[in-house]
This record gives C-alpha cells, sequence and structure tokens, in this order.
C-alpha cells in the first residue's frame, strides 16, 4: 500500500474557510490559551442558554475536565432550525441510489416528517411510550430523521446496525429498555434485501415491553403488521410542510 496525495482544486482551495496559514494560527492560539481559543469558538453552534463557562479542569495527573458546563443545547437545532430564516426553503437531504435498479435521487426535508407516534412526540421520553430504538437501514434518509428527531424531544436513544439478527437486535432492545421500536420493511445490502421488519418481529417475541413499531417503507415488500403495536410512517407522520412552518 502506498500513500497518495490528491492536491487540492484552486478553485475549491479558493473559497475555503481554513488554510495552511489559519490553521497553524488556529492551532497555536488553541495551545496557548484553550479556554480563550474555546470560548470564540462557542459561537459557531446555536445555544438555549450560551455558557459563562468554557474549560474546567486540566489535562494533568488525574485528568477531569468539562466544558461549557453550564450550557444548554441541542443537537438538531444547530442542525436545523438556525437554517430556516436564511436556507428553510431548501432540500435538506438528497439520497442518490447507486444501485442501477434506483438510479433515482429522493429530495427530503428532513424534519417534516420526524416520525416518531403521536403520544410519543407529546409525552416526550419520560412519557410511558418510553425510549425510541431506532433499526433502519444505513443508507436511508429516515435513519438521520429518526435520530434527530429523538434529539428534538430529549429523548434518550438506541441506533442498532440493520444487519444484526433478531436475538442481537432484541438483546439490544432490551439492555436500553426500549419502547418504540422504528424499523423498515426491508433494507438493502450488497444487492440483496434485508428483512428488517421480519427480524424485529422475531425480536420483539421476546421484548414484551416495546408498545409500539413504526414500519417505514423502503422497498415496498409486504410485511404483517401486528393491530394496536405496528404504525405506518407513511400514515402516521405529519405531511411534508416548508421548514419555516416548523418552528415552535
Amino acid at each position: 500500500m502506498t500513500d497518495t496525495l490528491f492536491p487540492v482544486k484552486p478553485e475549491i482551495a479558493a473559497h475555503a474557510l481554513v488554510n495552511a496559514d489559519t490553521y497553524k494560527a488556529m492551532t497555536a492560539r488553541a495551545a496557548a490559551d484553550p479556554a480563550g481559543f474555546w470560548s470564540e469558538q462557542k459561537y459557531r453552534i446555536n445555544w438555549f442558554k450560551q455558557p459563562t463557562q468554557t474549560l474546567q479542569g486540566d489535562f494533568s495527573g488525574d485528568v477531569r475536565v468539562t466544558w461549557f458546563a453550564d450550557g444548554t443545547l441541542n443537537a438538531s437545532v444547530s442542525c436545523l432550525d438556525r437554517h430556516l430564516a436564511s436556507r428553510g426553503d431548501q432540500v435538506a437531504i438528497i439520497l442518490g441510489r447507486r444501485r442501477p435498479e434506483h438510479p433515482e435521487a429522493r429530495h427530503l426535508q428532513a424534519t417534516a416528517r420526524a416520525g416518531l407516534p403521536a403520544r410519543q412526540r407529546a409525552e416526550g421520553p419520560g412519557g410511558p411510550q418510553g425510549r425510541p430504538g431506532v433499526h433502519l437501514p444505513a443508507d436511508g434518509v429516515e435513519a438521520a430523521v429518526a435520530m434527530l428527531a429523538c434529539a428534538r424531544i430529549g429523548a434518550v436513544h438506541t441506533v442498532v446496525f440493520g444487519g444484526f439478527s433478531p436475538d442481537s437486535l432484541a438483546n439490544r432492545i432490551q439492555d436500553a429498555g426500549v419502547k418504540v421500536l422504528i424499523t423498515a420493511d426491508e433494507g438493502r445490502r450488497g444487492g440483496r434485501k434485508v428483512a428488517l421488519k421480519t427480524n424485529a418481529d422475531a425480536a420483539l417475541k421476546h421484548c414484551p415491553d416495546v408498545a409500539h413499531v413504526l414500519v417505514v417503507g423502503v422497498t415496498g415488500g409486504s410485511v404483517p403488521m401486528q393491530a394496536g403495536r405496528d404504525l405506518r410512517y407513511e400514515t402516521n407522520s405529519p405531511p411534508p410542510r416548508r421548514y419555516a412552518r416548523l418552528r415552535r
């Protein structure tokens, strides 16, 4: 194996926010005054409550360090809300299917279909609907949407790889105390379909605490739906809307 250096195209480098000189200056500043440097950098994200503290502790001996301890933030706000005013009508995610049978690109305004069941959104992370589990294909937008939706309501959640066996999925559901599972009819991996809903059903035989299963349609495959527990993502999430109307 050899290392190959690919030079940056001049037209791209011309618009870079950081070049070699600014990088050196920033690293020198961070090394000389880490608290001051990171106090300046905190403004790159949005906060519900701006922190007044930056770095507490040090990196010598028994290392005990906290950053921005009195600040409050939400990941979905920095990912989404801060862009509403100037970019609210733009597409959030463009998914390009790489496989010949799915050549189309699909556009989705991400949180417009934050498809947690209505009771989960209303009751929040501490309600009886409890902790969500995300069991979705890695090459779809819905996984990102589901994780941002969990961040938005402050729900502790677990993300489970779609290729796991039913036993492995059941173990992770039990360990995390999952009450709401978000899965898909099927996934695609290596040119083959992965029976996500079928595997989830097998896992849930050992997980009686799961109250709801939200099923995303990925392949359109026919899967069994258990009345009173299983919900279709497409019919149990809000219709797509302009980002500007998603503000609370």
